[in-house]
């Protein structure tokens, strides 16, 4: 099985950006926890970072074909992409979306969340360890499916 995993804009900046908000670990530290649970799961991964838009919708594009599943933060994108929203509609790779705080209790315009509609489920508020709920459930989603 082999996931991609991306994160959107900003998220290289953890451990400096706003830290009472997204916490003290650097993005190095989730990197390490996305590799370690893929590795715990045997699941193959690339773990990709940008803050341009255009570029998250090209790697979407080129998992067509290659990724079993998507793991997906857009941070800021998800409440203004619809490119992003269209590029997974697209490609029809199972998707999860992560969010590192829960965007439901934050500003309104963190409301809406267009790559959320083209996601199966979506992990928010649950810090890093939400990457790693959403790998297991991703895994095993697609797994039950493969098996039904």
């Amino acid at each position: 099985m082999k996931f991609l995993v991306i994160n959107g804009p900003n998220l290289n900046m953890l451990g400096l950006r706003e830290p009472a908000i997204y916490g003290s670990k650097n993005y190095a530290a989730l990197c390490e926890l996305i590799e370690r649970t893929c590795e715990e799961e045997q699941i193959s991964a690339e773990i990709f970072q940008s803050n341009h838009e255009g570029v998250i919708v090209d790697k979407i594009q080129e998992a067509y074909g290659k990724f079993d599943g998507i793991v997906i933060n857009p941070a800021a994108y998800t409440h203004t992409s619809v490119a992003i929203l269209d590029a997974l509609k697209a490609v029809a790779i199972p998707a999860v979306e992560v969010h590192i705080s829960d965007v439901s209790l934050r500003e309104p315009f963190r409301q809406i969340s267009y790559a959320g509609m083209a996601c199966l489920k979506t992990w928010k508020g649950l810090g890093f360890e939400g990457y790693a709920e959403a790998i297991r459930w991703l895994k095993a989603h697609l797994t039950e499916k493969a098996e039904g």
